[in-house]
């Protein structure tokens, strides 16, 4: 795999914020059709959903998204904008059950405090606990060479 640098901390979790903006209203929607679906919504009464079956919905929600972005790309629509890509180990795709366990980890790394997340901070190839679990990474992607302003194109003939 060619050297490349993993991203700074900050860039990291701006890139989380922005993913998180887009995950919340995923679970919101989907909750919304599990109650739609339970007939809450429907009958009207208050009976709620399971608070269980809520969280189960959360986690395959953010597992989905995260997992199709990695498989599709690599990159989260806010790892793109920071330029973040997740590779396994070796410098491939991430395959599905990297996607999935690396989710799973990142839990147990929240869990613990967020030890697991400031653990990059150590790591000398700024790895959390949950690229260890996965065994993928995140690199810095360089930026693409910048377009020369001058004379506009020439019109095909």
């Amino acid at each position: 795999m060619p050297e490349s640098r993993p991203p700074a901390l900050p860039r990291r979790l701006i890139a989380m914020v922005y993913d998180t903006f887009l995950v919340l209203p995923l679970i919101m929607l989907n909750v919304g059709i599990a109650m739609a679906l339970h007939g809450a919504i429907a009958r009207g009464d208050a009976e709620p959903l399971h608070p269980q079956l809520v969280q189960l919905i959360a986690l395959v929600t953010v597992i989905g998204f995260f997992s199709a972005f990695w498989l599709k790309s690599g990159q989260t629509l806010g790892m793109q904008a920071w330029r973040i890509k997740l590779v396994a180990s070796d410098g491939s795709a991430p395959g599905w059950s990297q996607s999935v366990r690396r989710c799973l980890g990142a839990l147990l790394s929240a869990a613990c405090l967020g030890m697991g997340y400031w653990w990059c901070l150590f790591d000398r190839r700024g790895r959390y606990w949950h690229d260890y679990l996965s065994g993928t990474e995140l690199l810095l992607v360089d930026k693409p060479p910048r377009k020369k302003k001058g004379k506009a194109a020439e019109p095909a003939a």
